[in-house]
């Protein structure tokens, strides 16, 4: 009798409680929101308490956002307690990169509120666009999975494991999709700006400093090996222009000769500009890899993060060689970066595009396996791939994008460029397979238009994840108006997600205008580029 009364008492509570989650999902509009996200469960679990409730969708937006910055820096306090846990050195470099990572996913979320922030009684409006909210909101959920795929690196995933407990990934993921709606009610408005030699984010200042001779650039540093310049060094001038009290762009010119040094740019050291004596002539190297103990991430010869950041005539070298494994060049997640006829030199992920806006112009890029990869918006613009000699049995493949999001406004696009084999690899090409890019995350883009695709490429174009069919119906992979031995499609893949595109209209969404934004910054880097297909 007495289990027949807990039976009822049992049926009595649950509908108490339904009847009451039905009246607060009645009378709070966030629940209703929260209903068309990805992850609506971890959206109604931390936003539904939140009083009073916002009113409407853009309220609604910056509590999403403000919430998920609040579980960022929980994230964020909990991985700093990590560091004296560390036991081994491979604990300590997985570490250190999910620390800096999550200092900014802090960063980006901050950005993206403060620019988004009305206030109609102070009229405050907000100071970016939705383009740039969603850029840098994918830049926060790109640095998480990398924290992730560094410990993995690594092999000590177990000990990173705690810090993926907070879902700030899924409700950064929410975030993207609710400001997304944003995006596609707004629409984006482009302008070709002026000739089109350049995307409109260059200013004029930038642009004539891109176009000058380097001995004519007013330099704020000068670095030279000979001590000719203020200093030997490379990273000790980035460091004092780092304690320079303004923000406005800064010339470092790199006087020719080999540095043999890594170098970072921090988050707090925008508008840097790096000028050498041509890509022959200034080189930047350095040898770290994952096989020598390093992460993806940290074996970076140039590590790239302050907005704004412009390189020109420089040679970024990782001097690993093939039987290291992933060894990068330049890595950068610096937003509205520029890359002018710069040379990227390594073998097995050379340039990681990491994260943001970034346009690569009149630049070489050499490597073997997934060497063009990361998770930005980036293009690169006539531009010279080569593919080097990998190691034997093993295949090339040119890129691996990292889209991990559908609402992730990121993608490679390859425009006007050259796909060739190196001199190492052209007595062997028959014998060598390569490929334009394989599929490294669900949603991966990339777009080859107007290009050169030599004979060492396959026809059949792309491959396939570690012999599965990961990820070959949900990636975009396109090709528009390409020319060369190997730029039939007719071998092609027969994916779902594999495109030959035919549409001016559906190619633009890959040029500089409309992957970058770049009418709107690029001008001002005095780069030349082309806005359109």
């Amino acid at each position: 009798m007495a289990s027949h009364y807990k039976i009822i008492l049992f049926i009595s509570i649950t509908l108490l409680f339904t009847i009451l989650s039905n009246n607060v999902s009645a009378n709070n509009p966030i629940i209703k929101w929260c209903k068309t996200t990805p992850h609506p469960k971890v959206c109604i679990s931390f936003m539904s308490p939140i009083k009073p409730p916002p009113q409407n969708r853009e309220e609604f937006r910056q509590v999403a956002i403000q919430t998920t910055l609040e579980k960022a820096d929980e994230a964020k306090a909990y991985t700093a307690r990590f560091g004296p846990t560390c036991k081994t050195t491979r604990q300590r470099t997985a570490w250190t990169d999910c620390f800096k990572l999550y200092n900014d996913v802090v960063f980006q979320l901050n950005r993206t509120l403060q620019c988004l922030v009305t206030d109609e009684t102070i009229h405050r409006r907000p100071t970016c666009t939705d383009f740039d909210a969603q850029t840098w909101l994918s830049s926060a959920l790109t640095d998480i999975d990398l924290c992730n795929s560094g410990a993995a690196d690594l092999n000590v995933t177990d000990f990173i494991a705690p810090i993926k407990c907070l879902n700030v990934s899924k409700m950064i993921s929410n975030c993207l999709a609710i400001n997304g709606g944003f995006l596609e009610e707004e629409g984006v408005k482009y302008d070709d700006g002026g000739n089109g030699s350049f995307p409109m984010w260059v200013s004029e200042g930038d642009r004539k400093l891109l176009e000058s001779r380097p001995r004519r650039v007013r330099a704020n540093l000068v670095v030279a090996k000979d001590g000719s310049g203020k200093f030997r060094r490379v990273q000790a001038a980035i460091d004092a222009a780092a304690r320079r009290r303004g923000r406005g762009r800064f010339v470092i010119y790199v006087k020719r000769g080999v540095y043999r040094e890594n170098i970072e740019v921090g988050n707090d050291n925008g508008n840097i500009m790096l000028v050498g004596d041509g890509m022959r002539f200034t080189v930047i190297t350095s040898g770290r890899s994952v096989a020598a103990g390093f992460t993806t991430f940290s074996s970076a010869t140039a590590g790239i993060q302050g907005p704004g950041f412009i390189a020109r005539d420089i040679r970024f070298v990782n001097t690993a060689g093939p039987r290291m494994g992933q060894a990068v060049a330049l890595r950068s997640s610096s937003d509205l970066s520029v890359f002018h006829r710069c040379s990227f030199e390594g073998y097995q992920d050379t340039l990681m595009v990491l994260s943001q806006r970034q346009f690569y112009k009149q630049c070489y890029i050499y490597g073997t396996i997934d060497f063009i990869f990361g998770n930005a918006a980036v293009v690169l613009q006539n531009c010279l791939i080569y593919v080097r000699r990998p190691l034997k049995g093993q295949v090339n493949v040119i890129t691996a994008q990292g889209r991990e999001d559908p609402f992730q406004n990121s993608g490679i696009s390859i425009h006007n460029s050259q796909i060739r084999a190196a001199a190492d690899l052209r007595p062997m090409v028959g014998s060598v397979k390569t490929y334009l890019g394989r599929p490294w995350k669900k949603y991966s883009r990339t777009v080859i238009m107007r290009s050169y695709i030599d004979s060492l490429v396959s026809p059949a174009g792309w491959l396939a994840w570690q012999s599965s069919k990961f990820a070959q119906a949900t990636l975009y992979y396109g090709e528009y108006h390409n020319i060369g031995p190997r730029a039939s499609t007719r071998f092609r893949v027969k994916w779902p997600g594999f495109h030959v595109i035919k549409s001016p209209n559906v190619a633009s969404k890959f040029s500089v205008r409309r992957l970058i934004a770049g009418q709107t910054w690029l001008p001002a880097t005095g780069v030349p580029f082309k806005l359109g297909v």
